[in-house]
């Protein structure tokens, strides 16, 4: 996959992350997920299919640690943070927020991981040289 890819893979690595804080994933969550995907992460100049891979993630495995979830995707923005670019990096908050929203109530847990994701995703940053394309 390309670096682009592996973001976006990342995402839905994060995804899996929000909807485990509060237990398993439930349906209403994984539905919301398809639809941000659709909304949020579409763009018509990449050349693959985000909620293949996005789905092919939740289903590739059982995870059954959010802890496990977050420190992949967060390993995977790391080593692609040359193309995360400061509306990727908001985009990404902003899934993560609205996936912990699908199913009601929003607990601590998942609002402590969001906050944590923040906190962790705001050192990196792109370079323009490969995002701004």
């Amino acid at each position: 996959m390309t670096p682009v890819e592996n973001l976006h893979y990342a995402i839905g690595e994060l995804a899996i992350a929000v909807a485990l804080a509060d237990g398993e994933i439930q349906k209403e969550e994984r539905d919301q997920f398809h639809k941000l995907v659709e909304t949020e992460l579409r763009n018509k100049y990449y050349a693959f299919d985000i909620s293949d891979i996005i789905f092919k993630v939740m289903d590739k495995q059982q995870v059954s640690s959010t802890s496990d979830a977050y420190n992949s995707a967060l390993k995977e923005i790391k080593m692609n943070s040359h193309y995360l670019s400061p509306e990727l990096k908001a985009t990404f908050i902003k899934v993560m927020e609205k996936v912990a929203n699908a199913y009601k109530p929003v607990t601590i847990n998942e609002m402590l991981l969001i906050e944590k994701f923040k906190e962790d995703i705001a050192p990196i940053h792109g370079d323009p040289v490969y995002y701004s394309k």
